[in-house]
């Protein structure tokens, strides 16, 4: 018998709860990923704020098209966010996305100037979003914005009846280094398997401060200051 469309897989929980579990299995915060944190953003904003009188922080991973009095509301609860900024082309984000560029680039400004640590992701499309004037682009925007600012540039696998072909590991590597040529001081490639490419050096003195296998955090060489041991620069982030 076909399935009853009008019944929504999953379960009811509530905010209350989710902190509850977080506290219980001793997470240090709560993301808000996987379907966009804004069209649930009533039992986000709930959470958060239970979240925030918990002690625990608040993470939106977000495509960043959402309105600035959604931004402004949460703001005293979301510590960070990680952007999905998906081209710099307006045409990419119409005929791909329905949506558009500049709401999304005005966001990421405007979480900045909340004082919201924020961190971009780019899914690199071979032949859609690659070219390295446009990987320019975005690097020269981040860096206005905020030097500080990490990108995360990940490689694109194609899945079910794609015909795009997988982005090349050289691909990541050059636009990593696009990155840092226009000034970031934090820029990383993900979905590929390169030593080095996900590891955080000091942007002052060049000692590898965290590296990282994946998921794992194989060495961490700052103090409790959030310095480097090293040259004890500061190293911008929410620890």
């Amino acid at each position: 018998m076909p399935a009853d469309e009008s019944i929504i897989e999953g379960r009811s929980e509530s905010p209350e709860n989710v902190v509850k579990n977080a506290i219980r299995f001793n997470c240090k915060s709560i993301s808000y990923t996987y379907t966009e944190p804004t069209i649930y953003f009533e039992f986000a904003y709930d959470t958060s704020t239970a979240a925030h009188e918990n002690n625990l922080k608040n993470v939106f991973v977000t495509n960043g098209f959402m309105s600035r009095e959604a931004l402004k509301m949460i703001s005293p609860y979301l510590d960070a966010a990680n952007i999905d900024l998906k081209s710099f082309s307006d045409e990419f984000y119409k005929k791909y996305s329905g949506g558009r560029l500049k709401p999304v680039l005005e966001n990421i400004q405007y979480m900045k100037e909340l004082g919201i640590w924020i961190e971009v992701t780019t899914l690199l499309i071979p032949g859609l979003n690659d070219s390295k004037e446009e990987l320019n682009q975005i690097a020269v925007f981040l860096k206005k914005t905020g030097e500080e600012i990490p990108w995360h540039i990940s490689a694109y696998y194609p899945q079910y009846k794609s015909k795009i072909p997988p982005t090349a590991t050289e691909k990541i590597i050059e636009a990593v280094s696009i990155g840092k040529s226009a000034g970031l001081k934090f820029v990383y490639g993900g979905n590929v398997s390169v030593n080095g490419l996900e590891d955080t050096a000091c942007p002052n003195c060049g000692n590898l401060v965290v590296k990282r296998n994946g998921f794992s955090l194989l060495k961490t060489d700052i103090n409790d200051d959030m310095c480097c041991k090293k040259c004890n620069s500061k190293i911008e982030g929410v620890f």
